[in-house]
């Protein structure tokens, strides 16, 4: 049974997340802050995080960093993390903080239950809502 820990200080967006995400299968665990998000990690490993970007005083970024620094120096195991970005420009953070997964808000039940799949399996999900377009080179006239 998956454990999924998922972090945001607004509620509406911890339950959005628990009604998408949690089944009969599935326990979710809910944090509020990144601190907390450290503590219960530490507890007890769950075999995914999410988190929101835009948390409190340690947001999305800095707590997956953390995360990331505890299991460098085996203090914890290594936790995927899914992170949700509010526009397409964090996916820079995303990427830095060292996350699996990332998606862009709005959520939608078919991303994310597509995302929290893949990384209960072991990879990644890059979510490419609102990516700009390739630019397409013109025809030679050669």
């Amino acid at each position: 049974m998956p454990t999924i820990l998922v972090a945001s200080d607004a509620p509406t967006v911890r339950a959005e997340i628990a009604a998408i995400a949690g089944n009969p299968d599935t326990t979710i665990v809910e944090a509020r802050s990144g601190p907390e998000v450290v503590e219960l990690v530490t507890a007890s490993l769950p075999d995914l995080v999410i988190v929101d970007m835009q948390m409190g005083n340690m947001g999305g970024m800095a707590t997956t960093l953390e995360l990331r620094l505890e299991a460098s120096y085996d203090k914890i195991g290594h936790v995927p993390v899914l992170m949700l970005l509010d526009r397409r420009p964090d996916v820079f953070l995303a990427r830095r903080s060292g996350a699996e997964g990332w998606l862009v808000k709005p959520l939608d039940p078919i991303r994310l239950r597509r995302a929290t799949t893949a990384l209960l399996a072991g990879g990644t999900y890059y979510d490419e809502s609102y990516a700009p377009l390739s630019v397409v080179a013109a025809p030679s006239d050669a």
